[in-house]
């Protein structure tokens, strides 16, 4: 049996413009812009969704595995 991976909402902030997408579209409001960039206010409340990863234009956030990371 496969290893299960747990999903981590990941931001690419050279890619993210600010357009505010993700943070409209996220349901437990879980992302705000701050500085013209996206960042996650409440990861605790993330409920892993994916609605900021589809929305996102410019493919910035997204939820990926914890090898993502390295």
């Amino acid at each position: 049996m496969p290893e299960k991976t747990f999903k981590m909402l990941q931001i690419n902030e050279k890619w993210c413009k600010g357009c505010g997408i993700c943070v409209a579209f996220c349901p437990k409001d879980v992302l705000d812009i701050k500085s013209g960039k996206v960042i996650i206010k409440d990861i605790d409340a993330c409920i892993k969704c994916g609605q900021c990863e589809l929305r996102c234009p410019d493919y910035a956030i997204y939820l990926g595995g914890e090898d993502d990371e390295k």
